[in-house]
């Protein structure tokens, strides 16, 4: 089922998530999902917060980033209760986009490698390193369930440029390819 993805401005994506059990409700239909939200959506990655939950899940396929017959550089992972142990490396620049903040990129400062400890699917621990862009996108689905978003990492004077941008998005001014919900009553 298509889930609508929660816009800027929505109080879920600012709040930090609470751990969920091995018995959590429902969550192979969750994932699933979620699953099928994030690629609707034309997404890469994707979290709890984004279709209104407070837990700490999220979703993360570079498989499709990847140039044909380099697929196999790409991840496609279930990270649950997720818990980045080490970030190291030169911070690098890389464009950023989210699902929650619609035709809005800028680059954002990351370090290129990071270790991780989570549960995958099966609620199997899992700790493992990544680089690049599967780091990337990684370290931005984890922002999410810290509630913290993309532009928390823009400079001041990027920031101030979107204002104008980002009201739009609150206030549901704008006409995304996908089921949203906005921060008032009235909208999709």
């Amino acid at each position: 089922m298509i889930m609508p993805i929660y816009a800027y401005g929505q109080p879920v994506l600012r709040k930090e998530t609470e751990d969920i059990e091995k018995n959590h409700p429902e969550l192979e239909k969750l994932i699933a999902d979620m699953w099928e939200t994030m690629y609707n959506a034309k997404g890469v990655g994707l979290a709890a917060p984004q279709v209104g939950l407070g837990i700490r899940l999220f979703l993360v396929d570079t498989v499709q980033m990847q140039e044909e017959g380099e697929e196999e550089k790409g991840i496609k992972k279930v990270f649950i209760n997720a818990t980045i142990l080490e970030e190291s490396g030169k911070e690098w620049a890389y464009e950023e986009g989210c699902l929650s903040i619609p035709d809005i990129r800028a680059d954002v400062m990351r370090q290129p490698t990071i270790k991780i400890e989570y549960y995958d699917e099966n609620f199997k621990l899992q700790e493992e390193e990544f680089e690049g862009v599967n780091a990337r996108v990684i370290q931005h689905e984890y922002d999410h369930v810290d509630g913290i978003l993309f532009t928390e990492h823009l400079k001041p004077l990027k920031k101030r440029l979107l204002k104008r941008r980002l009201e739009k998005i609150r206030t549901g001014q704008i006409a995304p390819e996908y089921r949203m919900k906005f921060n008032h009553a009235g909208r999709r």
